[in-house]
């Protein structure tokens, strides 16, 4: 699929599909079931597998722009084919090649479980446990946050070392496995379709053979591969709730009018000054985003500081720009139909997923004075 092709069928995705279910994914917090079939009958689930097993074989780039136009409809479907795709970076790297192939057909969702209960946003130190019993692999743990819980064909897990204390391990897990339960179903401020429910393993035996990547690998692989994916994607995810937010205060202040005076709102010097600032910050953060691509596909020297700054800023900033869509749209933003109080909520989410915003700001300051990271 040539790119040209790629983003047109994306765009017809997201504007005939997406947009049309993105109110009912919010009102009823039900997954965006239409939206995911769409874009796997397109090939777009897979979008990042190999072409040796049947995917469309791109990479980051393609990746965080498809993540980006889903947002601007539906942040909730934005936020699952982001998730979608980190994992699947893993398993095209260290998977079997029978999931990569049912990945890249559309036949499996797969999503990430890292987060845990007890260590929280630091996703880096799971606290669940894999042992040995018995030729297999007994996993215990409590994932505070997975998104697709309910939905994912399986979850990249991660878990302490079966040798020893330090870093951890990755797994494939399929959801169906005995001894998975999904806690609860999600009922949050935004993001309400995503399905990010707690997930909890009692004794649930895999496969040593599931291991993705060697034991207490884990660390450098959520580091090196998943860290940059996901960073990068949630910041598109931002950058198109900006833009949709942006586009359609824009739209509102344009086309509404004080009767008595027969003038529009965006007549108001104010009020196209603070469109103007919505404007400057959605494209500081796409030109962030898009030197991030560039730094990590020419190996600059710079490449991980880009990666870190970029979820950081795009996650600030979105808070911003919708703060300001609220304000300029007044009360009509309190109301459904204009879709800006939605995006207010869903925007909100980068600021407490892991890592989270204070967490990079760490990271990033840590950078810039020479500091290791951990």
């Amino acid at each position: 699929m040539s790119q040209e092709d790629l983003h047109a069928r994306v765009d017809q995705i997201a504007s005939d599909v997406v947009a049309k279910h993105a109110g009912a994914v919010d009102e009823q917090s039900a997954f965006p079931e239409a939206s995911i079939a769409a874009l796997r009958d397109a090939g777009l689930l897979g979008l990042v597998s190999a072409t040796a097993v049947g995917g469309q074989g791109k990479g980051l780039r393609d990746a965080a722009l498809v993540v980006e136009r889903l947002a601007r409809e539906c942040g909730s479907t934005a936020m699952v084919v982001c998730m979608h795709y980190a994992a699947t970076t893993v398993l095209e790297n260290l998977g079997s090649e029978s999931v990569r192939r049912d990945i890249a057909a559309g036949k499996h969702l797969t999503t990430l479980a890292f987060s845990e209960a007890g260590s929280r946003s630091q996703f880096w130190a799971p606290l669940g446990t894999a042992t040995e019993q018995g030729g297999k692999i007994a996993l215990n743990a409590r994932k505070s946050w997975v998104t697709s819980a309910n939905r994912a064909d399986s979850y990249v897990w991660s878990s302490k070392p079966v040798a020893g204390a330090e870093a951890s391990t990755l797994w494939f897990v399929p959801r169906t496995t005995p001894g998975l339960r999904v806690d609860s179903g999600f009922n949050g401020l935004g993001l309400r379709g995503n399905d990010s429910c707690p997930v909890t393993a009692e004794d649930v035996r895999i496969d040593p053979a599931w291991r993705l990547g060697t034991d207490g690998q884990g660390f450098s692989l959520m580091l090196e591969m998943v860290l940059p994916w996901f960073n990068v994607m949630n910041a598109a995810c931002s950058v198109g709730l900006m833009e949709a937010a942006t586009s359609r205060t824009a739209a509102h202040v344009s086309k509404t009018a004080f009767e008595h005076s027969s003038s529009s709102i965006a007549e108001l010097p104010t009020v196209r000054a603070y469109i103007a600032r919505m404007r400057i910050k959605t494209d500081m953060s796409r030109a962030l985003l898009l030197d991030t691509f560039a730094a990590i596909e020419t190996q600059r020297a710079d490449a991980v500081l880009r990666v870190l700054e970029s979820k950081a800023a795009a996650g600030d900033t979105a808070g911003e720009v919708l703060d300001l869509a609220m304000r300029v749209c007044g009360g009509a933003a309190f109301r459904k139909e204009l879709a800006v109080e939605r995006i207010f909520r869903d925007a909100r989410a980068a600021l407490v997923m892991a890592p989270t915003t204070d967490v990079l700001y760490d990271f990033i300051g840590k950078a810039c004075c020479d500091m290791p990271l951990f």
